[in-house]
């Protein structure tokens, strides 16, 4: 008995791709039972991360791959949605990431990502992949995200 569904979308580091994941996005949102408004939110959440994972990640290596798993737990009446996104880079720590509250920078264009997954989510984990790069992993729960409303 599956306790779990997975669409997995493995991609060459290609903005273009960001409104593919989008759209797996909030099909796989709605069937976890996720509201409109948590919807949009981890939109923004995954569209930061898959950002993250092209432009810091690969340095938009386009050999370089960026791959997205969605995960829907229990399979049957899926309740909760999980996002790993993993790229090939560097990797680098997530505790020296700047503060995007800190005063000096507050208007800077960037360094805002973290910051958005880490709120919009139920739980984040940043980490480095077992095969390289980074790994983040987001959880948002439909009970959870009735509960924010």
């Amino acid at each position: 008995m599956d306790t779990h569904s997975v669409v997995r979308i493995e991609f060459r580091s290609h903005f273009d791709m960001l409104d593919f994941v989008q759209v797996v996005c909030d099909e796989t949102g709605q069937m976890a039972g996720l509201d409109e408004d948590a919807l949009h939110w981890v939109s923004v959440a995954v569209r930061e991360s898959v950002i993250n994972a092209i432009k810091h990640g690969n340095n938009e290596v386009e050999e370089k791959r960026v791959t997205v798993e969605f995960t829907l737990t229990p399979a049957a009446v899926p309740t909760q949605l999980q996002i790993r996104v993993v790229d090939q880079g560097e990797g680098f720590d997530p505790v020296e990431v700047a503060d995007p509250l800190a005063p000096e920078n507050l208007l800077k264009s960037s360094g805002r990502g973290i910051f958005f997954m880490r709120n919009f989510m139920d739980a984040l984990t940043i980490r480095r992949a077992p095969t390289g790069g980074m790994e983040v992993v987001m959880v948002k729960s439909a009970a959870a995200a009735d509960a924010d409303a």
